[in-house]
Protein backbone atom coordinates (compact mmCIF):
# COMPACT_ATOMS: atom_id res chain seq x y z
CA UNK A 1 0.00 0.00 0.00
CA UNK A 2 1.42 3.33 -0.88
CA UNK A 3 2.57 5.69 1.44
CA UNK A 4 0.04 8.39 0.60
CA UNK A 5 -2.65 5.37 0.67
CA UNK A 6 -1.42 4.64 4.58
CA UNK A 7 -1.40 8.23 5.51
CA UNK A 8 -4.92 8.86 4.05
CA UNK A 9 -6.22 5.70 6.34
CA UNK A 10 -4.82 7.09 9.24
CA UNK A 11 -6.45 10.57 8.75
CA UNK A 12 -9.87 9.33 7.80
CA UNK A 13 -9.85 7.18 11.26
CA UNK A 14 -8.78 9.69 13.01
CA UNK A 15 -11.40 11.71 11.87
CA UNK A 16 -13.92 9.17 12.24
CA UNK A 17 -14.68 10.34 16.02
CA UNK A 18 -15.22 13.67 15.16
CA UNK A 19 -17.45 12.52 11.95
CA UNK A 20 -21.42 12.81 12.05
CA UNK A 21 -22.92 8.95 12.17
CA UNK A 22 -24.79 8.31 8.63
CA UNK A 23 -28.20 8.33 8.38
CA UNK A 24 -28.47 5.16 6.55
CA UNK A 25 -26.84 1.62 6.97
CA UNK A 26 -24.69 -0.04 4.23
CA UNK A 27 -27.60 -2.79 4.23
CA UNK A 28 -29.94 -0.15 3.72
CA UNK A 29 -27.88 2.05 1.10
CA UNK A 30 -27.70 -1.15 -0.51
CA UNK A 31 -31.87 -1.73 -0.28
CA UNK A 32 -31.93 1.88 -2.56
CA UNK A 33 -29.54 -0.03 -5.43
CA UNK A 34 -31.50 -0.02 -8.50
CA UNK A 35 -32.28 -3.29 -9.33
CA UNK A 36 -30.67 -3.13 -12.73
CA UNK A 37 -27.39 -2.07 -11.05
CA UNK A 38 -27.71 -5.47 -8.74
CA UNK A 39 -28.12 -7.46 -11.62
CA UNK A 40 -25.10 -6.02 -13.12
CA UNK A 41 -22.71 -7.67 -10.53
CA UNK A 42 -22.01 -10.12 -12.82
CA UNK A 43 -18.32 -11.92 -13.35
CA UNK A 44 -16.79 -9.76 -15.64
CA UNK A 45 -13.27 -10.75 -17.83
CA UNK A 46 -10.44 -10.17 -15.73
CA UNK A 47 -8.86 -6.91 -17.83
CA UNK A 48 -12.22 -5.03 -18.37
CA UNK A 49 -12.13 -1.84 -15.63
CA UNK A 50 -15.14 -0.82 -13.61
CA UNK A 51 -15.55 2.48 -13.24
CA UNK A 52 -18.29 4.71 -11.06
CA UNK A 53 -18.52 7.93 -12.27
CA UNK A 54 -20.25 10.44 -10.90
CA UNK A 55 -21.38 14.13 -12.49
CA UNK A 56 -23.72 16.63 -10.75
CA UNK A 57 -24.98 19.04 -13.58
CA UNK A 58 -25.20 19.15 -17.05
CA UNK A 59 -21.39 21.49 -18.04
CA UNK A 60 -20.50 17.81 -15.61
CA UNK A 61 -22.35 15.94 -17.95
CA UNK A 62 -20.70 17.54 -21.08
CA UNK A 63 -16.83 16.54 -19.05
CA UNK A 64 -18.53 13.33 -18.31
CA UNK A 65 -19.22 12.10 -21.73
CA UNK A 66 -16.39 12.99 -23.07
CA UNK A 67 -13.36 11.29 -20.59
CA UNK A 68 -15.87 8.06 -21.12
CA UNK A 69 -15.54 8.37 -25.13
CA UNK A 70 -11.68 8.44 -24.89
CA UNK A 71 -11.76 5.92 -21.41
CA UNK A 72 -13.66 3.44 -23.81
CA UNK A 73 -11.00 4.18 -26.62
CA UNK A 74 -8.02 3.44 -24.26
CA UNK A 75 -9.35 0.27 -22.90
CA UNK A 76 -10.91 -1.24 -26.29
CA UNK A 77 -14.03 -0.82 -24.78
CA UNK A 78 -12.97 -3.86 -21.62
CA UNK A 79 -14.88 -1.33 -19.34
CA UNK A 80 -18.11 -0.66 -17.35
CA UNK A 81 -19.25 2.71 -16.45
CA UNK A 82 -21.94 2.63 -13.48
CA UNK A 83 -22.75 5.90 -11.83
CA UNK A 84 -24.82 9.57 -11.91
CA UNK A 85 -25.24 11.50 -15.53
CA UNK A 86 -26.72 13.29 -18.17
CA UNK A 87 -27.94 12.18 -21.88
CA UNK A 88 -24.16 13.13 -22.97
CA UNK A 89 -22.86 9.95 -20.70
CA UNK A 90 -25.93 7.88 -21.22
CA UNK A 91 -24.53 8.35 -24.68
CA UNK A 92 -21.33 6.84 -24.01
CA UNK A 93 -23.37 3.81 -22.43
CA UNK A 94 -24.42 5.02 -18.54
CA UNK A 95 -27.88 4.26 -17.08
CA UNK A 96 -27.79 6.84 -14.61
CA UNK A 97 -29.18 5.92 -11.03
CA UNK A 98 -31.37 9.07 -11.53
CA UNK A 99 -31.65 11.87 -13.58
CA UNK A 100 -29.47 15.05 -13.16
CA UNK A 101 -31.90 17.36 -11.97
CA UNK A 102 -32.43 15.74 -9.00
CA UNK A 103 -29.36 17.09 -7.73
CA UNK A 104 -28.86 19.99 -10.02
CA UNK A 105 -29.01 23.03 -7.16
CA UNK A 106 -27.20 26.03 -6.44
CA UNK A 107 -27.04 27.97 -3.52
CA UNK A 108 -27.53 27.87 0.09
CA UNK A 109 -31.17 28.00 0.27
CA UNK A 110 -31.79 25.73 -2.72
CA UNK A 111 -30.18 23.38 -0.93
CA UNK A 112 -31.44 23.23 2.40
CA UNK A 113 -34.91 23.32 0.44
CA UNK A 114 -33.66 20.57 -1.32
CA UNK A 115 -31.66 18.49 1.24
CA UNK A 116 -33.95 15.57 1.83
CA UNK A 117 -33.82 14.76 -1.62
CA UNK A 118 -29.96 15.39 -1.84
CA UNK A 119 -29.50 13.60 1.11
CA UNK A 120 -31.97 10.60 0.19
CA UNK A 121 -29.44 10.81 -3.36
CA UNK A 122 -26.10 10.60 -1.49
CA UNK A 123 -27.11 7.50 -0.13
CA UNK A 124 -27.91 6.07 -2.74
CA UNK A 125 -24.99 6.67 -5.10
CA UNK A 126 -22.88 5.12 -2.43
CA UNK A 127 -25.07 2.32 -1.91
CA UNK A 128 -24.57 1.69 -5.59
CA UNK A 129 -20.74 2.50 -5.59
CA UNK A 130 -20.60 -0.26 -2.53
CA UNK A 131 -22.53 -3.27 -5.00
CA UNK A 132 -20.62 -2.31 -7.85
CA UNK A 133 -16.95 -2.52 -6.01
CA UNK A 134 -15.49 -0.52 -8.87
CA UNK A 135 -11.62 -0.19 -9.62
CA UNK A 136 -11.83 3.55 -9.37
CA UNK A 137 -14.36 6.61 -8.27
CA UNK A 138 -14.10 9.72 -10.61
CA UNK A 139 -16.44 12.51 -9.62
CA UNK A 140 -16.91 15.45 -11.70
CA UNK A 141 -17.87 19.09 -10.82
CA UNK A 142 -20.30 19.92 -7.76
CA UNK A 143 -19.03 19.89 -5.14
CA UNK A 144 -21.79 20.30 -2.85
CA UNK A 145 -22.63 16.97 -4.06
CA UNK A 146 -19.95 14.69 -5.24
CA UNK A 147 -17.79 15.39 -2.57
CA UNK A 148 -20.25 13.97 -0.11
CA UNK A 149 -20.23 10.85 -1.89
CA UNK A 150 -16.79 10.72 -1.99
CA UNK A 151 -16.30 11.51 1.48
CA UNK A 152 -18.12 8.06 2.27
CA UNK A 153 -16.68 6.27 -0.41
CA UNK A 154 -12.98 7.03 1.00
CA UNK A 155 -14.06 5.35 3.95
CA UNK A 156 -15.51 2.30 2.30
CA UNK A 157 -13.09 1.61 -0.28
CA UNK A 158 -9.58 3.18 1.15
CA UNK A 159 -7.65 1.48 -1.45
CA UNK A 160 -9.38 2.48 -3.98
CA UNK A 161 -8.76 5.91 -6.19
CA UNK A 162 -10.60 8.94 -6.35
CA UNK A 163 -10.47 11.26 -9.06
CA UNK A 164 -11.92 14.88 -8.74
CA UNK A 165 -12.64 15.85 -12.63
CA UNK A 166 -12.70 19.90 -12.13
CA UNK A 167 -10.95 21.46 -9.19
CA UNK A 168 -13.55 23.16 -6.87
CA UNK A 169 -12.54 26.88 -6.95
CA UNK A 170 -10.37 27.20 -3.94
CA UNK A 171 -8.21 29.48 -4.95
CA UNK A 172 -11.59 31.82 -5.37
CA UNK A 173 -13.13 31.27 -1.82
CA UNK A 174 -12.79 29.04 1.55
CA UNK A 175 -9.07 27.93 0.61
CA UNK A 176 -9.03 25.45 3.54
CA UNK A 177 -11.55 23.35 1.56
CA UNK A 178 -8.03 22.85 -0.62
CA UNK A 179 -6.39 20.56 2.89
CA UNK A 180 -9.70 18.66 3.49
CA UNK A 181 -9.93 17.01 -0.33
CA UNK A 182 -6.44 16.00 0.48
CA UNK A 183 -8.44 13.38 2.99
CA UNK A 184 -10.40 11.75 0.49
CA UNK A 185 -9.51 12.62 -3.04
CA UNK A 186 -6.37 11.18 -4.22
CA UNK A 187 -5.99 13.38 -7.48
CA UNK A 188 -7.42 16.39 -9.68
CA UNK A 189 -7.89 17.02 -13.20
CA UNK A 190 -7.70 20.59 -13.67
CA UNK A 191 -9.52 22.89 -16.56
CA UNK A 192 -6.88 25.75 -15.78
CA UNK A 193 -3.40 26.38 -16.03
CA UNK A 194 -3.17 27.99 -12.60
CA UNK A 195 -5.16 25.17 -10.50
CA UNK A 196 -2.35 22.60 -9.59
CA UNK A 197 -0.08 25.22 -8.33
CA UNK A 198 -2.89 26.44 -6.43
CA UNK A 199 -3.49 22.97 -4.38
CA UNK A 200 -0.29 22.37 -3.49
CA UNK A 201 0.25 26.22 -2.26
CA UNK A 202 -3.36 25.20 0.18
CA UNK A 203 -2.14 21.84 0.48
CA UNK A 204 -4.78 20.00 -1.44
CA UNK A 205 -4.39 17.07 -3.08
CA UNK A 206 -1.86 16.61 -6.39
CA UNK A 207 -3.38 17.75 -9.46
CA UNK A 208 -2.56 17.28 -13.45
CA UNK A 209 -3.31 19.96 -15.45
CA UNK A 210 -5.78 18.30 -18.63
CA UNK A 211 -7.54 22.02 -20.68
CA UNK A 212 -10.38 22.45 -21.16
CA UNK A 213 -12.55 19.50 -23.46
CA UNK A 214 -14.22 22.40 -25.24
CA UNK A 215 -11.05 23.27 -27.30
CA UNK A 216 -11.56 19.39 -29.07
CA UNK A 217 -15.00 20.95 -30.52
CA UNK A 218 -13.33 24.14 -31.56
CA UNK A 219 -13.10 22.64 -35.13
CA UNK A 220 -16.27 21.18 -35.87
CA UNK A 221 -18.26 24.81 -34.29
CA UNK A 222 -16.44 26.99 -36.64
CA UNK A 223 -17.58 24.44 -39.64
CA UNK A 224 -21.58 25.10 -38.19
CA UNK A 225 -23.53 26.91 -41.57
CA UNK A 226 -24.91 29.58 -39.44
CA UNK A 227 -27.20 30.60 -42.68
CA UNK A 228 -28.50 27.15 -42.69
CA UNK A 229 -29.85 27.40 -39.15
CA UNK A 230 -31.00 31.10 -39.92
CA UNK A 231 -33.00 29.82 -42.60
CA UNK A 232 -34.59 26.84 -39.84
CA UNK A 233 -34.98 29.12 -37.02
CA UNK A 234 -36.70 31.49 -39.57
CA UNK A 235 -35.11 34.48 -38.36
CA UNK A 236 -35.92 37.85 -39.25
CA UNK A 237 -32.57 39.71 -40.81
CA UNK A 238 -34.24 43.09 -39.60
CA UNK A 239 -33.87 41.73 -36.19
CA UNK A 240 -30.27 41.20 -33.89
CA UNK A 241 -29.87 37.78 -32.74
CA UNK A 242 -29.56 38.07 -29.43
CA UNK A 243 -28.73 34.62 -27.34
CA UNK A 244 -30.24 34.53 -23.55
CA UNK A 245 -29.15 31.91 -20.77
CA UNK A 246 -30.70 31.82 -17.86
CA UNK A 247 -28.38 28.83 -16.54
CA UNK A 248 -28.91 25.00 -16.41
CA UNK A 249 -30.36 24.85 -12.71
CA UNK A 250 -33.11 25.06 -12.36
CA UNK A 251 -32.82 27.51 -9.08
CA UNK A 252 -30.76 29.74 -11.29
CA UNK A 253 -33.55 30.11 -14.01
CA UNK A 254 -36.13 30.91 -11.22
CA UNK A 255 -33.45 33.82 -9.95
CA UNK A 256 -32.37 34.96 -13.16
CA UNK A 257 -35.61 34.92 -15.63
CA UNK A 258 -37.91 37.55 -14.10
CA UNK A 259 -34.92 40.14 -14.16
CA UNK A 260 -33.36 38.50 -17.96
CA UNK A 261 -37.08 39.19 -18.86
CA UNK A 262 -37.12 42.87 -17.59
CA UNK A 263 -34.06 43.39 -19.61
CA UNK A 264 -35.66 42.24 -22.37
CA UNK A 265 -38.49 44.79 -22.06
CA UNK A 266 -35.52 47.60 -21.29
CA UNK A 267 -33.80 47.10 -24.55
CA UNK A 268 -37.52 47.33 -26.18
CA UNK A 269 -38.14 50.30 -24.80
CA UNK A 270 -34.66 51.63 -26.19
CA UNK A 271 -35.99 50.95 -29.68
CA UNK A 272 -33.76 47.74 -30.17
CA UNK A 273 -35.63 44.67 -32.09
CA UNK A 274 -33.84 41.23 -31.60
CA UNK A 275 -34.38 37.62 -32.39
CA UNK A 276 -34.05 35.95 -28.79
CA UNK A 277 -32.41 32.33 -29.14
CA UNK A 278 -32.86 30.60 -26.31
CA UNK A 279 -31.06 26.98 -25.81
CA UNK A 280 -32.19 25.24 -22.95
CA UNK A 281 -30.72 21.67 -21.00
CA UNK A 282 -34.38 19.59 -21.80
CA UNK A 283 -35.56 19.48 -18.54
CA UNK A 284 -35.95 23.34 -18.00
CA UNK A 285 -36.77 23.88 -21.50
CA UNK A 286 -40.93 24.23 -19.90
CA UNK A 287 -40.19 26.44 -17.49
CA UNK A 288 -37.85 28.82 -19.33
CA UNK A 289 -40.64 28.50 -22.08
CA UNK A 290 -43.43 29.53 -19.39
CA UNK A 291 -41.68 31.46 -17.64
CA UNK A 292 -40.63 34.02 -21.04
CA UNK A 293 -43.99 33.96 -22.50
CA UNK A 294 -44.86 37.60 -22.06
CA UNK A 295 -41.90 38.98 -23.30
CA UNK A 296 -41.97 41.68 -26.20
CA UNK A 297 -39.71 40.31 -28.73
CA UNK A 298 -40.10 36.92 -30.65
CA UNK A 299 -38.22 33.50 -28.69
CA UNK A 300 -36.59 30.55 -30.40
CA UNK A 301 -35.90 27.42 -28.28
CA UNK A 302 -33.01 25.58 -29.28
CA UNK A 303 -32.50 22.14 -28.60
CA UNK A 304 -29.32 19.90 -29.31
CA UNK A 305 -25.82 21.19 -29.23
CA UNK A 306 -25.34 21.77 -33.10
CA UNK A 307 -28.29 24.22 -33.05
CA UNK A 308 -26.59 25.82 -29.93
CA UNK A 309 -23.48 27.09 -31.25
CA UNK A 310 -24.69 28.05 -34.52
CA UNK A 311 -27.00 30.27 -32.18
CA UNK A 312 -23.89 31.02 -30.57
CA UNK A 313 -22.40 31.78 -34.02
CA UNK A 314 -24.90 33.78 -35.36
CA UNK A 315 -25.57 35.94 -32.36
CA UNK A 316 -24.59 39.68 -32.34
CA UNK A 317 -23.86 39.21 -28.39
CA UNK A 318 -25.11 37.54 -25.61
CA UNK A 319 -26.95 37.61 -21.98
CA UNK A 320 -25.86 34.83 -20.09
CA UNK A 321 -25.93 33.29 -16.58
CA UNK A 322 -22.04 32.84 -15.04
CA UNK A 323 -20.87 29.40 -15.35
CA UNK A 324 -18.97 26.75 -18.50
CA UNK A 325 -21.53 28.54 -20.81
CA UNK A 326 -19.18 31.95 -20.89
CA UNK A 327 -16.08 29.63 -21.82
CA UNK A 328 -18.52 28.21 -24.34
CA UNK A 329 -19.72 31.66 -26.06
CA UNK A 330 -16.13 32.37 -26.31
CA UNK A 331 -14.68 29.56 -28.56
CA UNK A 332 -17.77 30.44 -30.77
CA UNK A 333 -16.87 34.01 -30.88
CA UNK A 334 -20.11 35.52 -29.11
CA UNK A 335 -19.32 39.21 -27.56
CA UNK A 336 -21.25 38.46 -23.61
CA UNK A 337 -22.78 40.04 -20.78
CA UNK A 338 -22.79 37.79 -17.75
CA UNK A 339 -24.98 38.10 -14.87
CA UNK A 340 -25.99 36.11 -11.87
CA UNK A 341 -27.94 36.08 -8.27
CA UNK A 342 -28.13 34.31 -5.87
CA UNK A 343 -30.34 33.97 -2.47
CA UNK A 344 -29.41 36.29 0.29
CA UNK A 345 -27.12 33.95 2.91
CA UNK A 346 -25.00 33.28 -0.35
CA UNK A 347 -24.67 36.99 -1.31
CA UNK A 348 -23.59 37.61 2.33
CA UNK A 349 -20.34 35.65 2.07
CA UNK A 350 -18.78 37.60 -0.84
CA UNK A 351 -16.51 39.28 1.39
CA UNK A 352 -14.62 35.46 1.07
CA UNK A 353 -13.90 35.94 -2.44
CA UNK A 354 -10.66 36.11 -3.30
CA UNK A 355 -10.27 36.68 -6.88
CA UNK A 356 -11.35 39.63 -9.14
CA UNK A 357 -14.04 37.74 -11.42
CA UNK A 358 -16.38 34.95 -10.97
CA UNK A 359 -16.18 34.57 -15.02
CA UNK A 360 -14.70 31.37 -16.03
CA UNK A 361 -13.53 32.88 -19.34
CA UNK A 362 -12.03 36.25 -17.77
CA UNK A 363 -9.98 34.17 -15.40
CA UNK A 364 -8.38 32.03 -18.49
CA UNK A 365 -7.57 35.27 -19.69
CA UNK A 366 -6.18 36.61 -16.50
CA UNK A 367 -8.42 39.99 -17.09
CA UNK A 368 -12.05 41.39 -17.17
CA UNK A 369 -12.46 41.68 -20.57
CA UNK A 370 -16.18 40.59 -20.43
CA UNK A 371 -18.50 42.39 -18.23
CA UNK A 372 -20.00 40.76 -15.06
CA UNK A 373 -23.58 42.00 -13.12
CA UNK A 374 -23.74 40.35 -9.82
CA UNK A 375 -26.17 40.82 -7.38
CA UNK A 376 -27.34 44.09 -7.37
CA UNK A 377 -25.63 45.23 -10.59
CA UNK A 378 -27.68 42.04 -11.62
CA UNK A 379 -30.36 44.55 -12.71
CA UNK A 380 -32.71 45.12 -15.68
CA UNK A 381 -31.06 48.62 -16.52
CA UNK A 382 -27.27 48.04 -16.04
CA UNK A 383 -27.72 44.96 -18.16
CA UNK A 384 -29.43 46.61 -20.86
CA UNK A 385 -27.09 49.04 -20.96
CA UNK A 386 -24.03 46.72 -21.26
CA UNK A 387 -26.05 44.79 -24.01
CA UNK A 388 -26.50 47.76 -26.06
CA UNK A 389 -22.75 48.23 -25.61
CA UNK A 390 -22.16 45.07 -27.56
CA UNK A 391 -25.14 45.37 -30.09
CA UNK A 392 -23.54 48.81 -31.38
CA UNK A 393 -20.62 49.31 -33.23
CA UNK A 394 -18.92 50.74 -30.05
CA UNK A 395 -15.17 50.52 -28.42
CA UNK A 396 -16.63 47.59 -25.77
CA UNK A 397 -17.46 45.63 -28.78
CA UNK A 398 -14.13 45.73 -30.57
CA UNK A 399 -12.35 44.92 -26.97
CA UNK A 400 -14.87 42.06 -26.76
CA UNK A 401 -13.71 40.79 -29.93
CA UNK A 402 -10.27 41.34 -29.37
CA UNK A 403 -10.36 39.28 -25.98
CA UNK A 404 -12.32 36.38 -28.06
CA UNK A 405 -9.76 35.72 -30.27
CA UNK A 406 -7.10 35.12 -27.56
CA UNK A 407 -9.47 32.56 -25.24
CA UNK A 408 -9.47 29.21 -27.20
CA UNK A 409 -5.72 29.48 -27.11
CA UNK A 410 -5.29 29.87 -23.67
CA UNK A 411 -7.23 27.14 -22.75
CA UNK A 412 -5.46 24.26 -24.98
CA UNK A 413 -2.45 22.58 -23.47
CA UNK A 414 -0.36 21.29 -25.82
CA UNK A 415 0.12 17.75 -27.56
CA UNK A 416 -2.94 15.41 -25.95
CA UNK A 417 -6.69 16.95 -26.25
CA UNK A 418 -7.50 17.35 -22.81
CA UNK A 419 -9.95 14.48 -22.56
CA UNK A 420 -7.21 12.47 -23.78
CA UNK A 421 -5.44 13.44 -21.50
CA UNK A 422 -7.52 13.11 -18.31
CA UNK A 423 -8.99 9.49 -19.03
CA UNK A 424 -4.48 8.70 -19.38
CA UNK A 425 -4.59 9.68 -15.73
CA UNK A 426 -7.53 7.52 -14.72
CA UNK A 427 -6.58 4.91 -16.63
CA UNK A 428 -2.86 4.92 -14.45
CA UNK A 429 -4.48 5.76 -11.05
CA UNK A 430 -7.12 2.33 -11.85
CA UNK A 431 -4.12 0.58 -12.65
CA UNK A 432 -1.89 1.69 -9.64
CA UNK A 433 1.06 3.04 -12.24
CA UNK A 434 -0.42 6.49 -11.24
CA UNK A 435 0.46 6.17 -7.97
CA UNK A 436 3.76 4.47 -8.12
CA UNK A 437 4.87 6.88 -11.07
CA UNK A 438 4.13 10.21 -8.43
CA UNK A 439 5.66 8.37 -5.95
CA UNK A 440 3.46 8.01 -3.79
Amino acid sequence: MSMKKNSLIARLQSDRSDAQPEAVSIQSEMENTPVAVKHDLRTVAQDELTIFIVAGEHSGDILGGGLMRELATNRKNQIRFIGVGGAEMEAQGLTSLFPLDDIAVMGPIAILKALPRLTNRVYRTVGAAVAAKPDIIVIIDSPEFTHQVAKRLARKFPDTPIIDYVCPSVWAWRPGRAKKMAKFIDHVLTLLPFEPAALERLGGPSATYVGHPLCERQKWIHSIATDVWAARLALDPNRVPLVVLPGSRRSEVEILMPVFGETIAALHRAGHRCDLLMPCVPHLRERVKELSSDWPMPQHFIDGDEAKFAAFKMARAALAASGTVTLELGVAGAPMVVAYRVDGIAANLRFLLKVQSVVLANLVLEENAFPEMLQEDCNPERLAAELINLIEDTPERAAQLNALERLSDKMKPPNETPSKRAAAVVIDYATGQGRRQAGL
